[in-house]
């Protein structure tokens, strides 16, 4: 990046928001991981990137690692995409595919986490467990799925990423052909974003979600204060109305929103479990209906959870796509 050689009021406003912005995405920067739990002295904390290549142990022969210029902030976002055996092939070049996309666990973001699912995704495809289907992950931003600050990874998403996939893959670039899946911090996205986008995905599986900040943050009128492992940084205030519980609400009050196929999965032993369960109450109560993957003595992890069940989960979607060529 290039330094600006006179520092104009507006530099320095952005430089000062960033300072602002630091400790408090490193108050929360561990709060919710795909890994299992280590205790916080042992979290090793990476500096954020819009643009994370995955490493050559992390690469498999059917993912591929892309960027694309936000048209926001005029830099390389990135994402890593499977495409399923046949994709560049002739006979199939007239094939549109539907897609999955999935919102990673853990702050800051990076496109590159959670691609340990690629394996499975590709092993119920090549099985003829599921159709053939295109998988991105994608980078949530600074504070992870949530627009903060200068760091609007939920807008990056919507806005940006998705018109960018349909334009360059044959995907089917509609509501039938799309849906949204996320686990831990990307739950809670996943969550969020279903019910703000309804018109956008035909189903969507937040997993292990922490409902618990989730609450927190409604209760406390869009702030959140993470003091877990000793977390004293600033506040994080998203703004009144932008959690899990209020948007669910929202979404209930309005009839005439796109029906949402739900599907929320979570392992016995993880620390969101309880939470997600009450969370499914929840919804009950509002009128929504929402399906339920528990998978006994497994904790919170992704990875894990798709080697018992992965398989259940890719099927959920498949059986909502319209417009399958």
């Amino acid at each position: 990046m290039s330094v600006m050689p006179i520092k104009s009021p507006r530099y320095l406003i952005i430089v000062a928001t960033l300072i602002a912005l630091t400790p408090a995405i490193s108050a929360v920067a561990s709060q919710e991981s795909d890994e299992k739990a280590t205790a916080p002295q042992e979290r090793v904390r990476k500096p954020f990137s819009w643009n994370n290549p995955p490493s050559a142990e992390q690469s498999h022969p059917r993912m591929t690692h892309g960027t694309f210029t936000s048209p926001s902030m005029g830099i390389p976002i990135g994402y890593n995409i499977y495409l399923p055996t046949g994709y560049e092939e002739d006979t199939y070049r007239d094939v549109s595919y539907p897609v999955i996309y999935f919102l990673h666990g853990g702050r800051p973001g990076s496109e590159s986490k959670s691609i340990g699912l690629v394996g499975n995704v590709h092993a119920a495809i090549e099985s003829r467990q599921v159709r053939p289907i295109i998988f991105v992950w994608v980078n949530g931003g600074e504070v992870s799925h949530y627009n903060y600050g200068d760091s609007r990874g939920e807008d990056v998403f919507v806005n940006e990423l998705i018109p960018y996939i349909d334009s360059t893959y044959r995907t089917i670039d509609h509501r039938g052909g799309r849906a949204l899946q996320g686990f831990s911090q990307g739950g809670r996205g996943t969550t969020r974003i279903m019910f703000k986008h309804p018109e956008l995905f035909i189903s969507a599986a937040p997993g292990g979600p922490g409902y618990g900040m989730e609450r927190k943050i409604f209760e406390n009128h869009g702030v959140e204060q993470d003091t877990r492992f000793g977390g004293t940084g600033p506040a994080l205030d998203f703004g009144e109305g932008n959690d899990a519980f209020s948007l669910a609400r929202e979404y209930a009050r309005q009839p005439t929103q796109p029906p949402l196929n739900i599907l929320i999965w979570v392992g016995t032993n993880g620390f969101n479990y309880e939470v997600t369960l009450e969370y499914l109450d929840f919804l009950s109560g509002l009128g929504i209906s929402a399906e339920r993957l528990v998978v006994p003595d497994v904790g919170h992890n992704s990875f894990e959870l798709y080697e018992k069940r992965g398989t259940d989960l890719l099927r959920f979607h498949d059986q909502h796509w319209s417009g399958f060529e």
